[in-house]
């Protein structure tokens, strides 16, 4: 007889906040930078010294460093791609801040489209791509932010989207608003991480910036109003529960606000950095079914939230749609 586990493993999966950096394999980071695999996991995955969003941080320092060449952006980037379809990941948005995969030479540009085109030579997964600006290059006047969002226009042909990341409590999201202004203007899609490290007041910033999506946004359920008009405005939480934890904007994973928050807004389920955080979705789908009790049938509507809120046309979202149909049809456990 199957176990919940591998129930959960065989059902169809939408992925829509995975970061590539925080998703490395550690003996992937050993090969490419030659160090011993323990000292790697040391520093990429979280422990007892984890202790906010700023500590979980310094966890991508290691991943960042191996990800500089044109062959290692492609060998993480199919890696990781193989990983989802080893779990039944249909479709998936990765994000990365391409400013970070200069140091040795590459121009952004040369980043995002070996990524990019990495990603389209992987068969038997849908996937997507997200770049991310990032909150400390406001100390430079955004110039680095102001390259990535003229790459995306640049390749409006390839719907590549963007975000914003980084340390929300050190750089509030109200001071992005020219950000934007210019991604509004070349009217390109965009989510914002917004409501985690910082109060519901940054994911009131993101929505005045005129966001459909939310990067975790769990600090809404602080304020019944806010959930409201996240509802009524059809946005999409991006929620990331065990990432949620190790960066202690939630304490415990049985205190998490997702069981609130899915019967007020329109929530999705998300690894965030499936390295970093030592987790997948199938541990994320157990743990909503033996933590908060959520059945078969919420299962499936957050994979249907998260189709709906995906950055792909209305004609490759019921196919997707049709496949979620089809994998939970008649699902008992």
């Amino acid at each position: 007889m199957e176990t919940l586990t591998e129930k959960i493993r065989a059902l169809p999966k939408v992925e829509l906040h995975l970061h590539i950096d925080g998703s490395v394999r550690p003996k992937t980071v050993s090969e490419l930078l030659n160090l011993p695999l323990p000292e790697v996991e040391e520093k990429m995955m979280v422990s007892k010294e984890t202790h906010s969003l700023t500590d979980y941080l310094t966890k991508f320092d290691l991943p960042i460093e191996a990800m500089q060449t044109k062959e290692n952006l492609k060998r993480i980037t199919k890696e990781l791609l193989d990983d989802l379809k080893e779990e039944h990941v249909i479709y998936a948005e990765l994000r990365f801040a391409p400013m970070f995969h200069t140091k040795k030479g590459l121009t952004q540009e040369e980043v995002v489209d070996t990524v990019w085109s990495s990603m389209k030579e992987v068969e038997g997964i849908q996937s997507n791509l997200i770049l991310c600006c990032m909150r400390h290059d406001i100390e430079n006047g955004n110039i680095h932010n102001f390259e990535t969002i003229e790459l995306a226009n640049k390749w409006k042909d390839r719907r590549i989207a963007l975000d914003l990341a980084g340390d929300e409590s050190k750089y509030p999201t109200i001071l992005f608003e020219e950000l934007f202004q210019k991604i509004r203007a070349y009217d390109l899609p965009f989510t914002i991480h917004a409501g985690e490290a910082s109060d519901y007041h940054s994911i009131e910033a993101a929505l005045s910036f005129g966001a459909k999506r939310i990067g975790h946004g769990i600090r809404a359920s602080e304020n019944s109003a806010l959930m409201e008009q996240l509802q009524h405005n059809h946005v999409i939480l991006e929620v990331c529960p065990d990432s949620n934890v190790d960066t202690m904007a939630v304490l415990k994973k049985q205190d998490h606000p997702i069981f609130q928050l899915y019967h007020h807004v329109l929530v999705t389920v998300n690894t965030d950095n499936r390295t970093v955080s030592q987790i997948n979705l199938t541990d994320e789908y157990r743990d909503l079914i033996e933590l908060f009790h959520f059945t078969w049938d919420d299962l499936k509507k957050i994979n249907i939230n998260a189709i709906k809120g995906a950055f792909i046309d209305e004609k490759e979202k019921q196919i997707l749609y049709q496949k979620i149909e089809e994998g939970y049809h008649d699902t008992t456990y």
